[in-house]
């Protein structure tokens, strides 16, 4: 039960932190300030729901300290506010939190109480400063008849080879929802003679991240991005995450490395996961136990869409057909028999019927799954000129994708769309039951987005793509960029939006194609 608000309002004229001290811890009470401000990560708003929205933070006065810290180490009180407006005169909620060094001085603020399908505002205080002001929304009622929704698709967001520009143009757009689709660090690179002429800006160091201290570093590296700190805080996300999160082309327990014990590599994922944790507007359910996270999950728009997120990581079996030297994705022929191996999953028995019961349940006027791969199928060519499927996405993984698409024609649910990223490229595809049966209808839609700015799929890999998979409605495979949708009860309208230099920090954007989806008619149209 939250107190009146006249309370709330009262308890903000008088000081706020000073009128709880009498029952606070020392460090409380004490007052500590910090010489700069705590709040140099920025602010973020996820989770909509109708009456609230998770709202995070993590104070941070030396983000890249060595020791993964932050440059704090004793506990802080936070003081956390939610107006109606955006010069905070009219506050709604506050509260407390504590952030301390165990989740890196990260909080996960669970706001609810508050009205639905309307904007707010927020903000903290913490050891002397104020954070910026950024804009939450809630969602509207379960089933409020909702005409409208605006998205942003961001991805493959690599530090050393480019600049965010694409997150700021994606942020002037002031998006209902951002969707991260994964890779939103990189945790590998560049050195020696493979970073010349490659990058443009240093990662914190220059060897891979393994360890908590170096997760938490890079994510605080990235989140010191101005144009990453906009795009948080002018609209509350959803996220899934894919590889680099953790390690190139990992599966599960398995490293790509085949020299890397099982063991050895669940720490490292533990790691990464709680670091994961610590620097997204996650809920405290979300809370990694050692390696195991929970982020699959749902949320409903209204009577518009539903969202299902999907985790394509933390399950999977283990790649097929490996070399003995090498775990990760390749192109394989064919005649690989564990690509189709029924047995085999990429989201694991416990999500698979998780988002099978979704699909029968589903009812809003569109069913969109949140996730982070190219779903369709795709024939190309390998390094060594071999043709067949690459393993490390869906086409390593055909029987669960078979099972997927059986369950969603089965089920009509209404209107699917899948969304993801992973391939540095623009993607609109027409999902099918039957993809080797000439004119065999479409069951769902698909769009990728390309990468924010990590490089394009390796030059030869997808020559006469189009017409070697009629499937695929377009591809672009030189650009980077984000993806721009629009929902209504009538049709999904998506913009691939490219930028014009990845290297460039003051890149310009133009729209590259428009496409749409009419409600009741499966299938990408090129607008």
């Amino acid at each position: 039960m939250h107190p009146p608000l006249i309370e709330r309002r009262q308890f903000l004229l008088t000081g706020g932190l000073a009128l709880l001290a009498a029952g606070a811890p020392a460090y409380a009470r004490s007052g500590p300030t910090a010489r700069t401000t705590p709040f140099t990560l920025g602010v973020a708003s996820g989770d909509p729901v109708p009456d609230g929205f998770v709202l995070w933070t993590r104070l941070a006065t030396d983000p890249l300290a060595s020791d993964g810290q932050g440059g704090l180490f004793a506990p802080a009180r936070v003081l956390w506010e939610v107006a109606e407006d955006e010069t905070m005169r009219r506050v709604v909620r506050t509260g407390q939190a504590v952030a301390d060094a165990r989740f890196a001085h990260s909080i996960h603020v669970e706001v609810d109480g508050l009205k639905p399908d309307r904007p707010y505002w927020y903000r903290f205080t913490s050891l002397g400063h104020q954070s910026d002001i950024g804009q939450a929304r809630t969602a509207p009622a379960p089933n409020a008849r909702v005409e409208r929704l605006t998205l942003g698709m961001a991805t493959c967001a690599h530090w050393e080879l480019g600049y965010f520009a694409a997150y700021r143009h994606l942020a002037a757009e002031r998006p209902d929802l951002v969707l991260f689709l994964g890779d939103y660090i990189y945790e590998y690179s560049y050195r020696g003679d493979r970073a010349k002429g490659r990058t443009v800006r240093a990662h914190d160091r220059q060897d891979d991240v393994v360890d908590l201290a170096g997760y938490r570093n890079r994510y605080a590296l990235y989140k010191t991005d101005p144009d990453l700190q906009a795009l948080h805080a002018v609209a509350p996300c959803l996220m899934t995450w894919d590889d680099h999160e953790v390690q190139n082309d990992y599966s599960n327990q398995w490293s790509q490395d085949p020299e890397v014990s099982t063991e050895a590599f669940l720490r490292r994922r533990a790691a990464a996961y709680r670091a994961f944790y610590e620097h997204m507007p996650l809920r405290p359910r979300s809370r990694p136990h050692g390696p195991d996270m929970r982020i699959y999950d749902r949320l409903r728009y209204g009577d518009l869409a539903e969202f299902l997120v999907l985790d394509g990581r933390q399950y999977r079996s283990i790649q097929p057909c490996p070399t003995p030297t090498w775990r990760g994705g390749h192109v394989v022929p064919e005649t690989c028999p564990e690509m189709t191996d029924p047995s085999r999953t990429m989201l694991g028995a416990r999500q698979e019927r998780w988002l099978y019961d979704g699909f029968k349940r589903a009812d809003a006027r569109w069913t969109v799954m949140v996730q982070d791969l190219l779903v369709a199928p795709i024939n190309q060519t390998g390094k060594d000129g071999q043709e067949g499927h690459f393993t490390d996405g869906w086409d390593g993984y055909q029987a669960n994708r078979g099972r997927m698409l059986d369950a969603l024609a089965a089920s009509r649910a209404p209107n699917p769309v899948f969304l993801g990223g992973d391939i540095h490229s623009f993607w609109a595809t027409d999902l099918k039951t039957d993809f080797r049966k000439d004119g065999a209808p479409a069951v769902a839609s698909e769009f990728v987005a390309a990468a924010i700015s990590q490089e394009g799929p390796p030059k030869g890999a997808f020559d006469k793509v189009q017409a070697r998979n009629p499937h695929v409605r377009y591809v672009d495979l030189e650009t980077n960029g984000y993806a721009s949708l629009t929902l209504t009860r009538e049709a999904i309208e998506t913009r691939f939006q490219a930028i014009s230099d990845r290297k460039d920090p003051a890149a310009t954007v133009r729209g590259l194609q428009r496409f749409a989806v009419e409600a009741g008619r499966p299938g990408v149209q090129l607008a």
